[in-house]
């Protein structure tokens, strides 16, 4: 385990755990420019899935690059760097996806990063949370980030790893294990589950109240229509009822809003940051402005927790 310590440093060393979720995620951008614009500069970054992605780029000191590539995305430039099929475990091989960020994140390796950094996965087989350190950058990424069913599993040292969101979705924990005496956690979960009478309804809407935009969720639909037989065209076709996507994102954000409220109820941060995204689509990536701009509004509303927390450092 590789720890920054406080005598090494000489001020309290501070941790940043970037959450998952899915297209949420864009908001790291966000929450990191304005600590920066507040001046405060984590010394060791912990990423669960979206949040692996986000602060690898940063370590690597490619946040600004890739950032200008995110808010430049539409939704075809999203389809067109996913390799749907229907077998191997996932929707989605990512093999595409992985080739594209090879080419500015391939020569990195997590020992030799400008800060210090790990990425939380998940043992498919004996459901033990696992943590990155050591290895290029990107393969930590791709196991962090391999949402179940949608993106296929990674082999690594003998085992699949899966998505770090179904153990740890907001990594408080990894961030104290490297050493964190002040952490500043961003939960991209804390609003998507409603409590409350009006809640966002989980079946589809129709056809007609579609926006004219084509939506990522519903290409993969269309995708798998052409590619299966009549028995999965008819599955994924239930008009009065939540489809496979439907059922399988919302389960995945329920999953991780509990797991989130468990996780850090036991391990609470210094500082808990959470914007509020619950509007954004899980697969709507190419909605990162206004991720971005909560994300640095989310910071601005904790200004006064954070100049508390932080005020020794």
């Amino acid at each position: 385990m590789k720890r920054i310590t406080s005598e090494k440093s000489g001020r309290p060393v501070i941790g940043l755990a970037l959450g998952s979720g899915s297209a949420r995620g864009w908001a790291h951008f966000g929450v990191i420019a304005e600590l920066k614009e507040m001046g405060i500069e984590p010394d060791l970054i912990a990423g669960c899935s979206i949040g692996s992605l986000v602060g690898g780029a940063w370590a690597a000191n490619y946040l600004e690059a890739f950032q200008e590539w995110v808010l430049a995305l539409d939704q075809w430039d999203v389809i067109k760097l996913l390799d749907i099929r229907l077998s191997g475990g996932g929707v989605i091989g990512g093999e595409r996806l992985m080739d594209f960020f090879s080419t500015h994140l391939g020569p990195y390796h997590i020992d030799t990063l400008e800060r210090t950094f790990a990425a939380v996965s998940t043992d498919l087989e004996t459901g033990r949370e696992v943590w990155l350190q050591q290895g290029p950058l990107l393969d930590a990424i791709r196991a962090s980030i391999a949402l179940p069913v949608l993106f296929t599993p990674v082999q690594r040292d003998g085992h699949w790893l899966t998505d770090g969101g179904l153990v740890n979705p907001v990594p408080v924990s990894l961030c104290k294990a490297m050493g964190a005496d002040i952490v500043i956690a961003v939960n991209l979960n804390g609003d998507i589950i409603k409590d409350r009478p009006g809640a966002r309804k989980t079946t589809r809407r129709s056809p007609g109240s579609r926006s004219a935009d084509l939506n990522l969720a519903d290409q993969l639909r269309k995708t798998l229509k052409k590619s299966a037989g009549n028995l999965l065209t008819r599955f994924l076709n239930e008009d009065d009822a939540p489809d496979m996507f439907d059922v399988l994102l919302n389960t995945i954000n329920i999953m991780q809003d509990r797991i989130t409220r468990s996780r850090m109820a036991g391990d609470p941060p210094d500082v808990n940051i959470t914007p509020r995204l619950s509007h954004i689509r899980a697969m709507e990536f190419h909605r990162a402005e206004e991720c971005i701009a909560e994300g640095a509004a989310a910071v601005k509303r904790n200004r006064d927790a954070l100049k508390m927390a932080l005020g020794g450092a």
